[in-house]
């Protein structure tokens, strides 16, 4: 299969099967199973994806197990999903596709001006902008989110050498994409706010308060 999605999931077995429902047919689905304490491990082996199993907590230990899972038989394009439903799995191929036509090396879904009314949360649009413009700032290169659902090349993002465990992951990313003068496109797309579950960031203070120190400190080091 020319692409693949992996999906991190920390206690996301309410919204699990509406987003592998959505997806497309003719992608390999990889479920990244984050230190669960629900049914997500079952509930994606049930939906037929391949789980796997990554107890270190971290959104980026997550993406990566499932990267050293599709290793020996990488797929042309990765695609990073979240589990919340809150991205539409059904428009993977606008993401993929200028991917497969050799037009973009990455390409990120870009929220800011799709999202239906309450979606972004006030933490998560003060994350997006302190985000971005400390990645402008450090690198010149002006994004315009920090979406989670984007598509890379199997190649550049063995090349990006991707290392931070956790939150920061998308920064080091998008920071290296520039360094590494990927081909960049963001794509707005519809964004809707998550029906079941509390999300990990901005669903309390502390996770909030942990997200932007995580940003702080990635920008910070990969700059």
């Amino acid at each position: 299969m020319s692409v693949a999605v992996i999906i991190p999931a920390l206690n996301e077995a309410q919204s699990l099967p509406a987003v592998v429902r959505d997806l497309p047919d003719g992608v390999r689905v990889v479920v990244v199973d984050n230190g669960s304490t629900d049914d997500t491990a079952r509930v994606a082996a049930q939906l037929g994806c391949e789980v796997v199993h990554e107890p270190r907590r971290g959104y980026g230990s997550a993406v990566q197990a499932g990267m050293a899972h599709l290793g020996p038989k990488p797929p042309e394009v990765v695609v990073i999903l979240d589990a919340d439903h809150a991205d539409h799995p059904e428009l993977i191929g606008h993401l993929a596709t200028p991917i497969l036509d050799g037009e973009a090396d990455l390409a990120l879904s870009e929220r800011t001006l799709t999202a239906e009314r309450g979606a972004l949360t006030p933490p998560q649009r003060a994350g997006n902008w302190l985000a971005t413009h400390l990645i402008r700032r450090s690198t010149g290169y002006a994004y315009r989110d920090m979406g989670p659902f984007r598509a890379v090349r199997w190649t550049s993002l063995i090349a990006l050498d991707m290392q931070d465990p956790t939150w920061g992951w998308n920064v080091e990313m998008q920071m290296k994409a520039v360094h590494h003068q990927l081909r960049i496109l963001e794509i707005p797309l519809p964004y809707r706010a998550r029906q079941k579950g509390k999300s990990k960031i901005s669903g309390s203070i502390r996770g909030t308060l942990r997200a932007g120190a995580r940003i702080l400190l990635a920008v910070h080091t990969y700059r």
